[in-house]
């Protein structure tokens, strides 16, 4: 399994993608702004379930932010329980008001 690579488009929009050769294994569905990184969906591929993708998918997205110097949106389910269930370790980059403002 490779590293999760970011990959964004001009006007900010991707994903960071974690591939197996030449099979997508997972994606972090997302969007980087002037000062937010916004995640909308976590999924990995059935085969993979289990084996910490969706783990290094996060790492990669909370890592980026944090030296983007930017504050992380959790729309994606996965990545807010994330944040709930771990605040402090994520407290730096947690947009706590970003969702009620971001479409």
């Amino acid at each position: 399994m490779d590293k999760p690579t970011l990959v964004l488009d001009k006007d900010g929009q991707g994903a960071f993608i974690v591939m197996d050769a030449e099979e997508q294994l997972g994606e972090m569905v997302l969007k980087v702004d002037d000062h937010n990184l916004i995640v909308y969906h976590t999924e990995v591929a059935p085969q993979a379930e289990g084996k910490g993708v969706a783990k290094e998918l996060l790492n990669a997205m909370v890592a980026y932010a944090r030296e983007n110097s930017l504050k992380v949106v959790p729309l994606c389910p996965y990545v807010h329980a994330q944040f709930k269930r771990h605040p402090q370790d994520f407290a730096d980059v947690w947009n706590t008001t970003g969702s009620d403002t971001v479409a």
